[in-house]
């Protein structure tokens, strides 16, 4: 059979695969519907094309929703971020209270694509609630409803100050339905709705909502998100109610004409840290430049501490009521998002604060926790996009080493670069699944936040976590895998087992062989506990002539040479016999008065040799151990040369 003829299948199929493309990358080019993707393969079936080109087509289309999937995801992180910084800045530049509650209700129904957004406020004078901003609503009888106080689901938000969702409003029990709320609902064609509860400190002032015209699941994420732009919304109201209450005691002190004075100079120092947090915000500045900008202006020191540093009982105060508290002579201000603590800004010995120094406070911790919020989001999604990347590499789904390199490339990884693959888990007993779980995600997290720092990729995997880590000039397989367990288990507070791989390189051209790292990693990780070794790290080069057994690639030279390679060298240097007379000597029982007898020599030169073979290979060279280890390796050495003459 001819070359031409063996490689034609090939060539089929390279050709099948040219221009394939072409009609997804239009399709990106021009942010066409996923479903327009299916055109082209369905096409090519009615057209009867060979089956190769419609794999091809396949192909190309799956990689072309992928990056469609992945560019979206991208757009609407960058939509988040920019309308929390968007609101952020509304909020600190004031000016017309019900520009700001309409600007954040059109975010909020944007950010969460819903089919309406609303708020609703509390008429202290009425004992009612009513409808104060809506977003995308049609029906006028529902622009115009009041609730009574604990009816419909705003009524059950108001009372517990938690969030609630139903993803079918007429069929939920939990909450009280009247024929005026359920005729307003149906007349706009509400079905699943979210409300978050409006809160300045303890108090509940209104309901932020989001709601959809079909039956709809809302995620924790979304519900954080909503639930941050109700804490915007409130911190509105609250600072239009703080300068309402300013003007009228503006209004009342005209006489005293120095109060007023130090009044505005309060007012006008608010409005510059506000400028000066909205500033920070816009240009990316992280929670320690927060805390400096307002040390600034409160003339102290502002720190911003994890919560689990933070007294206790003070933070839990201030996340409680929605203020700063005194704590000694220092004031602490809860960084909290969706009910999480996330930390706190604390400001040190300074017993005596204004009203509005202490608002000051709290404003900035709120938009701390904003921040924390925006970072967070951003290092998960990195996460994400790192893991699906070592995914694919382990089941070599991608073999395309363009593809992969620029992948890698964004993650600022190298996969032309030596990496070694390592598998890791946790060994310290949970007490329950919930606690297993809960200790999986901190190990996954560690994980991933080592990968990013080394520029490499981290991905739950088998109960555990796997990484591919670069190799540096210098360093081992063992060494890395020993320092990854410390920095895991330093990190996550608990003892982290690691296997580790022999290095392999060229992974963007030969992605499969990841996935026979991964297999080798895992099993040097079962030997660990095996052995007992919980909480250390290991290669196959660390198990003697079990690593043969552990490695992939069965490394018989790499163990010789570990093993008596100091031996081999000096013999072929200096022209001696050592190998021999070890041979020898492991034959005689390790009796050098035998030995002597069967190399017909001395036994001091017994001794001598023997001693040289100590200096050469460790003192402890004849411990059983070591001597199964170094007559395994001699047999093998004398296996793989070549025969005497």
């Amino acid at each position: 059979m001819s070359r031409d003829h063996v490689q034609s299948p090939q060539r089929s199929a390279r050709a099948a695969a040219t221009g394939a493309e072409a009609p997804f990358l239009e399709f990106l080019a021009r942010g066409a519907s996923a479903d327009a993707y299916e055109q082209p393969v369905l096409v090519a079936r009615a057209e009867g094309l060979p089956p190769e080109r419609i794999a091809a087509l396949e192909q190309a289309k799956r990689l072309a929703l992928r990056v469609r999937s992945e560019m979206e995801g991208r757009r609407r992180r960058e939509a988040e971020l920019s309308a929390l910084f968007e609101t952020a800045h509304d909020l600190a530049g004031l000016r017309d209270l019900d520009a700001v509650l309409q600007a954040i209700v059109q975010r909020a129904r944007s950010l969460l694509g819903t089919d309406i957004a609303y708020l609703t406020l509390h008429d202290e004078a009425e004992g009612d609630t009513y409808m104060r901003v809506t977003e995308g609503s049609v029906a006028a009888r529902f622009q115009q409803l009041r609730l009574g106080m604990g009816e419909g689901l705003g009524g059950l938000v108001a009372q517990t100050a938690r969030p609630y969702v139903t993803p079918d409003y007429f069929n939920d029990e939990r909450f009280q339905h009247t024929r005026t709320i359920d005729g307003g609902v149906r007349d706009e064609g509400l079905v699943a709705i979210l409300g978050v509860p409006l809160m300045i400190g303890p108090q509940v002032i209104g309901v932020l909502f989001a709601a959809d015209r079909r039956a709809r699941v809302f995620e924790r994420e979304q519900i954080a998100l909503l639930g941050s732009f109700a804490a915007l919304a409130a911190a509105a109201i609250d600072t239009a109610n703080l300068l309402t209450e300013t003007r009228s005691a503006l209004d009342r002190l005209a006489r005293a004409h120095e109060i007023i004075r130090d009044r505005s100079g309060v007012i006008e120092r608010a409005s510059d840290v506000h400028d000066r947090l909205a500033e920070l915000v816009l240009r990316g500045g992280g929670v320690h430049d927060v805390a400096a900008a307002v040390s600034q202006v409160l003339d102290g020191t502002v720190e911003f501490a994890e919560a689990d540093v933070t007294p206790a009982a003070a933070l839990e105060a201030s996340r409680a009521e929605g203020h700063a508290v005194r704590h000694g002579d220092d004031w602490i201000a809860a960084v909290a998002a969706g009910g999480e603590l996330l930390g706190a800004l604390v400001l040190r010995g300074h017993p005596g604060l204004d009203p509005v120094d202490q608002r000051t406070l709290e404003r900035a911790a709120m938009v701390t926790s904003l921040l924390l919020l925006a970072r967070r989001s951003a290092a998960e999604a990195e996460q994400r996009v790192r893991g699906e990347l070592l995914d694919d590499l382990l089941d070599a789904r991608d073999r395309d080493p363009r593809l992969l390199r620029g992948r890698a490339w964004r993650l600022h990884a190298d996969l032309d670069a030596t990496h070694v693959v390592l598998a890791a888990r946790l060994d310290g007993a949970a007490a329950d699944a919930d606690q297993e779980a809960s200790a999986r995600r901190r190990l996954w997290s560690a994980a991933s936040h080592l990968a990013a720092t080394r520029h490499g990729l981290a991905a739950a995997r088998d109960g555990g976590t796997v990484l591919l880590l670069p190799l540096d000039p210098g360093d081992t397989a063992t060494t890395l895998a020993r320092r990854t367990a410390g920095q895991l288990g330093t990190a996550v507070h608990e003892p982290v087992t690691v296997g580790a791989s022999a290095p392999v390189e060229n992974l963007a051209d030969h992605p499969d062989v990841v996935g026979a790292a991964y297999a080798e990693g895992q099993r040097c990780l079962d030997a660990l506990g095996l052995l007992g070794r919980a909480g250390e790290g290991a290669a196959a080069e660390d198990f003697g002539f079990l690593g043969l057994l552990l490695a992939g690639d069965r490394d018989i030279s790499g163990f010789v040479g570990r093993t008596i390679g100091p031996v081999v060298a000096y013999d072929e240097r200096r022209g001696t016999d050592l190998l021999h007379t070890l041979d020898a000597y492991f034959a005689c029982g390790m009796s050098p008065a035998r030995t002597k007898d069967e190399l017909h020599v001395h036994v001091n030169t017994v001794a001598q040799r023997l001693e040289r073979v100590g200096r050469l290979l460790g003192d402890d060279w004849q411990s059983p151990a070591r001597a199964l280890e170094i007559q395994l390796a001699l047999r093998l050495h004398r296996l793989s040369s070549p025969a005497r003459p």
